[in-house]
């Protein structure tokens, strides 16, 4: 076994836990920002001498979602896209961590350095949250203390963000899936309003079932509202008429 191999079991056994933990956490919540939130917070737990926490991800559709442990970390994630720099934008275009030891030495980013240390903050990392050919954003931590984020900071970091990017991706498709059954959900359901609308009409003036969509049609025409709308007051009518 490499020396280096015995010091990193230790870490192997605690960030199972942490994921474990992740899992359990993830897998309970509704939507992608509440999850966000929750892997911000484990990483601010995990990551040795970290200050704070935070991730940002975009989706297919290019809006960005973000969740933070603390205000500071907010401010320095919108500094960067708001001036187009930092390292959080590097390790999601780059596809790899990216350590800044001092914000007061960093020459890669000065304006967004120069604001972030302004926060009170003075060392930051970042992970790309990848998930097999996507990128679906990026982790950062933050230090107060100019130094403290080292190799094996960066080391933990990355693991971290690994584990983290697939369960994001699950957490958007579970997402994604919930949306596209409340759609269909409601399609359906509009499809059997139409439905029984034309059933209405058909009984009650005696005609086809193309003349009634005809009729409910028309009355969409005359400003009556969407065809949802005409058949739902249709079938309103219909009710009254029963009672």
């Amino acid at each position: 076994m490499r020396p280096d191999a015995s010091r990193h079991l230790p870490l192997a056994d605690e960030l199972s836990v942490v994921f474990a933990r992740m899992s359990g956490l993830l897998l309970s919540e509704e939507t992608v920002a509440s999850s966000l939130d929750l892997v911000g917070a484990l990483a601010l737990e995990t990551v040795p001498r970290a200050a704070g926490a935070g991730v940002s991800i975009i989706d297919e559709h290019g809006r960005r979602s973000a969740g933070s442990t603390d205000r500071r970390v907010q401010e320095a994630d919108a500094l960067q896209y708001e001036l187009g720099e930092g390292p959080c934008l590097a390790a999601t275009a780059g596809r790899q961590v990216v350590r800044v030891p001092d914000l007061a030495t960093e020459q890669r980013w000065p304006s967004w350095a120069a604001a972030a240390a302004r926060l009170g903050l003075a060392a930051a990392i970042s992970a790309p949250l990848s998930a097999g050919e996507r990128t679906l954003g990026a982790l950062k931590v933050y230090a107060t203390t100019a130094g403290e984020l080292d190799g094996h900071t960066e080391h933990v970091v990355s693991m971290f963000a690994a584990q983290a990017a697939v369960l994001v991706a699950n957490v958007q498709s579970l997402e994604r899936a919930r949306r596209t059954s409340d759609e269909l959900r409601q399609a359906l359901a509009g499809r059997d309003l139409i439905s029984t609308a034309k059933g209405v009409l058909m009984a009650r003036h005696g005609i086809g079932e193309e003349a009634a969509l005809g009729m409910l049609l028309a009355r969409c025409g005359d400003g009556g509202g969407t065809m949802r709308q005409v058949a739902r007051a249709v079938v309103d009518s219909a009710v009254r008429r029963r009672r």
